[in-house]
């Protein structure tokens, strides 16, 4: 693991396509901004832990389960008036 020092303001880059700003520091939070291609998914951990969860729970999913998600997937789609997961430019 790298260890870096930064103060408000300063950045940290990764690679060419991701700059990571130290924002603001406030007590014992920090407020990061994070600039990244839109192909590169930016969670917090917890977040993300509940994805991974969520994929394993798919993936041990039964063939009859198959109609019951697609149905849900559909009505999640027609209430937000695009393809479930899709980002919005907005």
């Amino acid at each position: 693991m790298l260890i870096l020092t930064r103060k408000s303001g300063e950045k940290i880059r990764i690679g060419d396509d991701i700059a990571i700003s130290v924002i603001e520091i406030r007590g014992n939070q920090v407020r990061l901004g994070i600039a990244a291609p839109r192909n590169v998914a930016v969670h917090r951990q917890e977040v993300y832990d509940q994805i991974q969860e969520q994929n394993l729970l798919a993936a041990q999913a039964q063939p009859s389960d198959k109609v019951l998600i697609q149905s849900l997937w559909q009505k999640q789609g027609a209430v937000k008036g695009q393809e479930p997961g899709a980002r919005s430019d907005s």
